[in-house]
C-alpha cells in the first residue's frame, strides 16, 4: 500500500472515530432523549451531572415533588434527619436556585436534564408571572412555586415529571 493510499485509509478511520464519538456525545448530551433500557443509562448520567450541580448527597438526600392547582411544591430532605451537613447543603442550594429561577435562570437544571427537558422553556420565558418561595424545614428546605398562568402551572407539572422520572430511587411524588 502506497503512502497515500496508508493517509487516506488513516483519515478514513479517523474520521469514522470522530462520528461515532459524536453520536456518543449527542446521546449522553441531552439525557431527556433516553427511553427504555437506556433509563438506566439516562439516569447515571443526570446522577453525574447532579454531583457538579448540586452540593449535597442524591445517596443521602431525597426529592419531593407535589403538583398543586397553582403550581407545586418541591422538597428535598436528608434521609436522615440529623444529618446537618447535608441539611445545610440543601439549605443553602435551594436558597441559590430560589433566587435564580425568580430571575429567569433554570441553567442549573437544564445542565443536569437538558436544554430539551419538559416545562423549561415555557418557565424560563414565563419566569416572571411565577413566584418561587423558599423555605426551611427541619430536614431540609422547601420551594413553592406559585402562579395564576394555567400554561405555566401545566409547565411546572410538566417540569416536576421529568425530574421525578430521571432521578429515580432519589425522588419521589407528593410530601
Amino acid at each position: 500500500m502506497n503512502n497515500s493510499k496508508r493517509r487516506l485509509l488513516t483519515a478514513s478511520i479517523a474520521a469514522g472515530a470522530v462520528g461515532a464519538a459524536l453520536a456518543a456525545v449527542l446521546l449522553i448530551g441531552d439525557p431527556q432523549q433516553d427511553s427504555g433500557e437506556g433509563r438506566t443509562d439516562r439516569r447515571q448520567v443526570v446522577a453525574e451531572r447532579g454531583r457538579t450541580v448540586m452540593p449535597f448527597d442524591l445517596e443521602q438526600t431525597t426529592h419531593h415533588f407535589t403538583p398543586t392547582e397553582t403550581g407545586g411544591i418541591q422538597d428535598v430532605v436528608a434521609d436522615e434527619s440529623d444529618d446537618a451537613e447535608q441539611i445545610d447543603l440543601i439549605r443553602a442550594h435551594l436558597q441559590q436556585e430560589a433566587k435564580a429561577f425568580s430571575q429567569g435562570d433554570f441553567g442549573d437544571p437544564a445542565q443536569i436534564h437538558g436544554d430539551s427537558m419538559p416545562g423549561l422553556t415555557e418557565l424560563e420565558d414565563g419566569y416572571e408571572h411565577i413566584e418561587v418561595r423558599y423555605r426551611e424545614r427541619p430536614d431540609g428546605a422547601t420551594l413553592t412555586y406559585t402562579t395564576e398562568e394555567p400554561a405555566l402551572v401545566d409547565a411546572l407539572h410538566d417540569w416536576f415529571e421529568a425530574q421525578l422520572s430521571d432521578h429515580g430511587d432519589h425522588a419521589e411524588s407528593g410530601h
